[in-house]
């Protein structure tokens, strides 16, 4: 029986935060890995890794926490599961060792991402002096606090769910806030010039095209067509006509009816025809890509389109998204540079973030554990 699941990502709201403190070279003995001279604790990271554990389970009620953080053995881990979970007992230790090792993979890469680009960010910061006070953060945690919690209420609830203090929630929100002011040098004014020029090159996004309810009957051969409109000129109704002569499955048993279709989703052949046909007029037989048609067009909707004026706030919307999320990649690439080639974290603790790091392969492929250079 597997025990891990997805776990919520540590980067979302109302997350934990620990300070990096320290100096020195290598990974020190009690440190997953080391910035600059700053080790990661594994006190931190431990902490970090049952805040995980926690959120985790807190998205499955009944889920017992499982805390991963005894590698490469995990001989902790699977006493855990093993007390936790009861029908887990008698289940092979390389079993429970082979989770335990896949658990601790998707947890500690969050958390040794979020530690470490945490220390990124605060030295970016630093360096272009961007300064962030208690006061700001304190307020930005006070608006969304009492967005999510009104009058506290659940707060205590949440901490305790997901093993956090407010003292973590505040280093989170510190870190965002130096995010954003990192991200603003990135970014530029959305303008009215790009919101035209947008609209221009995007114009197709910002309308309908005309659709026509149709009744068709396709027979497989011409005679058949023939006599499908033959019988509809006799007053035969659609769905006894349809029944008896139209091999599409899709409308053999609804009276032929196809509703709200674009000129570019019917057969080229019909839609030549059918969306410049009058409106009530049987019509026919028309060959087609699948046999022969029949139709009648029995509604027009005619074709939509926005003006630039009705369509500016979206537009600026969009565009504002798109530097949000540019404005992100941006500081990321820029911390990256800054700092991945002083980032050396210890074997089991590599990730992408950690220097010379490799991405293991496929299983398709080959196998290979991932690797980073190690104090």
């Amino acid at each position: 029986m597997k025990f891990r699941r997805s776990v919520l990502a540590l980067g979302a709201f109302f997350v934990l935060g620990a300070a990096i403190t320290g100096c020195g070279s290598g990974v020190p003995g009690d440190s997953v890995a080391d910035v600059a001279g700053n080790p990661i604790t594994t006190q931190a990271f431990n902490h970090w890794m049952f805040v995980a554990a926690k959120s985790q389970a807190a998205q499955s009620p009944g889920q017992p926490v499982i805390v991963p953080n005894d590698p490469p053995n995990f001989n902790n881990c699977i006493t855990q599961a093993r007390k936790a979970i009861p029908s887990l007992a008698k289940t092979a230790t390389t079993t429970l060792r082979t989770d335990c090792k896949q658990l601790f993979t998707s947890l500690s890469s969050q958390v040794m991402d979020f530690l470490i680009k945490a220390y990124w960010y605060q030295a970016d910061a630093n360096k272009l002096g961007v300064k962030v006070t208690d006061a700001e953060v304190q307020t930005a945690f006070d608006k969304a606090k009492n967005q999510q919690f009104p009058n506290g209420k659940g707060y205590d609830t949440f901490l305790s769910q997901t093993g956090q203090t407010t003292q973590d929630i505040l280093y989170r929100f510190r870190i965002n806030t130096i995010v954003q002011k990192l991200a603003a040098k990135h970014t530029n004014k959305v303008t009215q010039a790009d919101i035209q020029n947008y609209y221009n090159s995007h114009s197709s996004q910002f309308g309908t095209q005309e659709s026509r309810n149709i009744r068709v009957v396709l027979a497989k051969s011409q005679a058949d067509a023939t006599a499908a409109k033959a019988a509809l000129g006799k007053h035969q109704s659609w769905a006894t006509v349809a029944k008896k002569y139209s091999t599409d499955p899709t409308t053999k048993n609804t009276g032929g009816l196809l509703n709200g279709v674009t000129k570019s989703q019917a057969d080229p052949a019909l839609a030549s025809v059918a969306f410049s046909a009058p409106v009530n007029q049987v019509m026919g037989p028309v060959k087609g890509q699948f046999g022969y048609y029949v139709f009648e067009v029995i509604k027009v909707t005619p074709a939509t389109h926005q003006s630039l004026a009705q369509a500016t706030t979206l537009i600026r919307q969009q565009l504002t998204s798109q530097q949000t999320q540019n404005s992100q990649t941006a500081v990321d690439n820029v911390a990256k540079k800054d700092w991945l080639s002083q980032t050396t974290c210890r074997g089991p603790y590599a990730m992408a973030d950690c220097k010379g790091y490799k991405a293991p392969k496929s299983a398709t492929t080959g196998t290979s554990t991932g690797t980073a250079t190690t104090g």
